[in-house]
């Protein structure tokens, strides 16, 4: 019909990792606990915490063999079987990848409202802030993506991303659709989002924060303790545990230490307490004695320890 569509994967890169199909081996970061994601234009494997990049193998390093096998999607896959399923469709791709360079974003948005290009896909960069009027298609691919992160506030994200791109669709005279597809139909945050539903899925997720207490019926505070060696991060962090437990009233909820979800990172081991509360009069106190205690060892070796009141992030 001459109209747009916008197609959103959370999600950048070809394959999420690769795999060797007859021993198993996956290509990690030498520098950080994940693995290393595919990059087809390049041929390279990249890690997207530490920037670490080398050449993709052809064969397993392992055991030489030849059954290297791509697993996962991004982006760049989903625009290459895009151009295998479609030939004569205008692809353009939003991504970091493609939106490094300066004034790129604004470049590749500007082309696509002078419709030089039938599909904008993208990552959730393309979700919110978008006004094209010829818009009346909105594909959503895999949106459990972020529904599976281990924190809290995953269902809430979910429900605001969907939210937010299903928005890029019929803004002007003609109506539009939305199409996601997910691997879980049935969770609240996705059957609420397709149903433009916003009350009953603060319902949901209120009760499910109240019984579990976290914010906003908990305050949290989260200590992360970082170290080149892995044991001297777990004890520091069982140090500061015993401390917080000794200093906090009975009413704050110390949870730790613990690995992180990424345990290290940039060749740094990383651990964290949970402090939950709802009001906690020795919390300044006891987080300043936390940093005094350690105030000499930080600033003479590469020990790092920060403190986030109300964390936006739990990775």
């Amino acid at each position: 019909r001459g109209e747009q569509c916008v197609l959103l994967l959370n999600r950048r890169g070809f394959s999420t990792f690769i795999i060797c199909r007859d021993c198993g081996y996956v290509a990690e970061c030498p520098h950080c606990d994940i693995s290393l994601t595919y990059h087809k234009n390049k041929q390279t494997i990249k890690c997207h915490y530490c920037g670490y990049e080398e050449p993709s193998a052809t064969q397993c390093p392992e055991c030489q063999s030849q059954h290297i096998r791509f697993f996962g999607t991004g982006t760049q896959k989903v625009e290459e079987e895009l151009s295998k399923l479609i030939p004569e469709v205008r692809i353009i791709r939003m991504d970091v990848d493609t939106t490094s360079r300066k004034g790129a974003h604004e470049k590749l948005l500007t082309a696509f409202g002078n419709k030089q290009a039938d599909i904008l896909l993208g990552t959730q960069m393309i979700a919110k802030g978008l006004d094209f009027p010829d818009v009346t298609l909105v594909g959503v691919i895999t949106a459990d993506t972020m529904l599976n992160l281990p924190d809290f506030r995953s269902a809430e994200r979910t429900f605001q991303l969907l939210t937010q791109v299903a928005g890029r669709a019929g803004r002007h005279e003609r109506l539009g659709n939305v199409i996601i597809q997910t691997y879980t139909p049935e969770h609240y945050s996705i059957q609420y989002a397709s149903e433009h539903h916003y009350q009953a899925f603060f319902n949901r997720e209120m009760s499910i924060r109240k019984t579990y207490g976290y914010p906003p019926y908990y305050f949290l505070t989260v200590i992360t303790i970082s170290h080149p060696e892995l044991m001297k991060v777990i004890a520091v962090s069982e140090q500061i545990a015993i401390f917080l437990k000794r200093k906090l009233s009975n009413h704050a909820i110390v949870l730790g230490p613990a690995a992180c979800v990424i345990p290290r990172i940039k060749d740094r081991y990383r651990y964290k307490c949970m402090i939950k509360y709802k009001n906690e009069p020795n919390l300044l106190e006891t987080l300043e004695q936390i940093l005094v205690k350690y105030e000499a060892e930080l600033a003479q070796s590469p020990l790092q320890i920060s403190i986030d009141r109300n964390p936006q992030m739990l990775m």
